[in-house]
């Protein structure tokens, strides 16, 4: 469980820096963005898996109709999570998108107990309670549905939760992940050169071309030791846990971005880090590993975990 907790922080830390990515490549339309970013992960990916020689699972996916059709819905969700995300980065929403993410714990909390079957002590609960609480809070005072916030979470949510559940390790589920979204990313990237539109081509910056080149390894890393750490811990532990990265981001979007944050903002996420801290209280640091799950298909895993505790997948 340790290792875990270490792997799903550190991706945490990497996300609640991601504004200030987004934001020095903000002269691109969000939907290249993400097209961009799916390309160079799956180039990334692919160097990595040629270099560890872990190319046979794929080959057993062939009859496996039903972990395909889990990776499909993985990539939709997360899909719809990188758009909303960069969309909002791109466009002055930097604390909508972290509240987001305060959001999505909840939802992971809530998955946990309904579909895995997990337990919380009654502090635990009351923690929970009081989150909920501070997110109600700030979406009253926003006056209106928030529909960046809700989309995260709910998607990022989804999105831990089939991953946790995933036949395939962290490397290789994501690099499949890339792959079913690959087609419509190499299409869209091409009609864009074909119009004189590629920003990649024709932009007048060699700092937009490299740092959109990253976001292979940035999209990837983050992405590879989340899945790794949820695999480990409970969605309780996890949910709890991604309170690091809105925070890092709520933070960027008052100092860095200077967006408006109002003493009513500030009393909601003072709750939810009041809850935050009553929550972590009661969560062991030690223990026992976290219940693996044994998802359907692939009968002879692809890649089972190593033993060795520091190597992710």
């Amino acid at each position: 469980m340790n290792t875990g907790i270490v792997y799903a922080t550190l991706a945490f830390l990497c996300w609640g820096l991601f504004p200030l990515y987004f934001h020095a490549i903000g002269e691109v339309p969000p939907l290249e963005i993400l097209a961009h970013r799916m390309l160079w992960s799956l180039l990334f990916l692919s160097i990595v898996l040629s270099v560890r020689g872990q190319w046979k699972w794929l080959l057993r996916l062939r009859h496996e109709p039903r972990v395909v059709a889990g990776f499909v819905a993985s990539a939709v969700l997360l899909t719809a999570n990188w758009f909303v995300y960069i969309w909002a980065v791109n466009n002055g929403h930097v604390i909508d998108a972290s509240l987001g993410y305060f959001i999505n714990p909840l939802v992971n909390v809530l998955l946990g107990l309904l579909v895995l079957k997990e337990k919380l002590r009654r502090p635990q609960w009351l923690a929970v309670g009081l989150a909920a609480c501070g997110v109600a809070w700030l979406t009253w005072q926003a006056g209106q549905l928030p529909w960046i916030a809700l989309t995260l979470g709910l998607t990022f949510g989804g999105y831990g939760l089939l991953r946790k559940m995933a036949a395939l390790a962290a490397l290789e589920g994501l690099s499949f992940e890339t792959m079913i979204l690959f087609p419509a990313a190499l299409a869209y990237v091409v009609w864009l050169s074909l119009h004189g539109q590629n920003t990649f081509l024709n932009g007048g910056h060699d700092a937009t071309r490299w740092l959109l080149a990253a976001a292979g390894p940035i999209t990837a890393i983050p992405l590879l030791l989340f899945a790794a750490g949820a695999r480990r811990i409970p969605m309780a532990v996890l949910g709890m846990l991604q309170y690091i990265s809105p925070t890092m981001q709520m933070l960027l979007g008052v100092v860095y971005f200077h967006e408006v944050f109002t003493p009513e903002r500030l009393a909601g996420f003072a709750v939810i880090w009041g809850a935050l801290g009553l929550y972590v209280a009661e969560v062991p640091v030690g223990g026992a590993p976290a219940r693996r799950l044994r998802p359907p298909g692939l009968r002879h895993p692809a890649a089972p975990v190593p033993p060795r505790p520091g190597r992710p997948g």
